[in-house]
C-alpha cells in the first residue's frame, strides 16, 4: 500500500509530538477499563439491538470491515450492521445523507451511535484507541493519500473509535478539513485533551448530531 511507503518520509517529523512519556500507558490503561465497563454496561442494548436487525433483515447483525490502522497495517473494524446486505454489490462507497441503503434499525443505531459499541472490542485487541483519526478503507486511504498532501500523517496513532474531526467536523467534514482537525489532535494529544473529546462525544450521541 502507498501509505505504507509514504509514511516513512514524514515519520521523523511526527516522531517526537508527544513528550509525556507515560501519556500512552496512561491512556491505554484506562482505554481498556473503560471499554471494558462500557461493554459490560451496553449488553443488554446489544442484545436487544441484534435481535431487531435479525428481524427486520436477513444476515448476520454484525459488519465486519477492512480499515487501515497504526502505520499502515489493516485490521477488520466491527460494527452492527446498519445496511442492506446488497448495500456494495456496485463497489466501495461513501455513506451519504438520507442514504437509502440504510434499514429502519439501520438509521436508529447510526443516529445513536449504537452501531459503532462493537469496535470497543477494537480497542481492546489494540486495533484501535479510543480517542484518534477514524480508520479509512484501504481503497479510500489510497485515493486521499494522492489527492491529499499529507493524508498519510494520520496513520501515525492508533485510530480512534472517537475523535476531533469527529467532535468538530463530524459527517459534514471534508476529507481534507477532518485531516487538519487529526493532525491538531496528534499534535496535542494530552488527557486533558482527550477528556475533553469523550465529553464533547457524548453531547453528540444525545443530539445525534452529525450521524447519516
Amino acid at each position: 500500500m502507498r501509505s505504507k511507503m509514504v509514511l516513512k518520509n514524514h515519520s521523523a517529523t511526527y516522531s517526537s509530538f508527544h513528550d509525556d512519556v507515560l501519556y500512552p500507558f496512561v491512556k491505554r490503561a484506562f482505554e481498556i477499563i473503560f471499554s471494558l465497563i462500557l461493554l459490560i454496561v451496553t449488553l443488554p442494548v446489544l442484545l436487544i439491538t441484534i435481535i431487531a436487525i435479525k428481524l427486520e433483515s436477513p444476515g448476520s447483525a454484525f459488519y465486519k470491515q477492512e480499515r487501515v490502522g497504526l502505520r499502515g497495517k489493516t485490521f477488520s473494524i466491527i460494527k452492527l450492521r446498519s445496511m442492506r446486505n446488497d448495500a456494495e454489490k456496485n463497489g466501495p462507497q461513501w455513506a451519504t445523507k438520507n442514504d437509502p441503503r440504510v434499514t429502519r434499525v439501520g438509521r436508529f443505531i447510526r443516529k445513536t451511535r449504537i452501531d459503532e459499541i462493537p469496535q470497543l472490542i477494537n480497542i481492546l485487541r489494540g486495533d484501535m484507541s479510543l480517542i484518534g483519526p477514524r480508520p479509512e478503507r484501504p481503497v479510500f486511504t489510497e485515493q486521499f493519500s494522492k489527492e491529499i498532501v499529507g493524508f498519510e500523517k494520520r496513520l501515525l496513532v492508533k485510530p480512534g473509535l472517537t475523535g476531533w474531526a469527529q467532535v468538530n467536523g463530524g459527517y459534514d467534514a471534508t476529507p481534507a478539513e477532518k485531516l487538519q482537525l487529526d493532525l491538531y489532535y496528534i499534535r496535542n494529544q494530552s488527557l486533558a485533551l482527550d477528556m475533553k473529546i469523550l465529553l464533547r462525544t457524548v453531547w453528540v450521541v444525545f443530539s445525534g448530531n452529525g450521524a447519516r
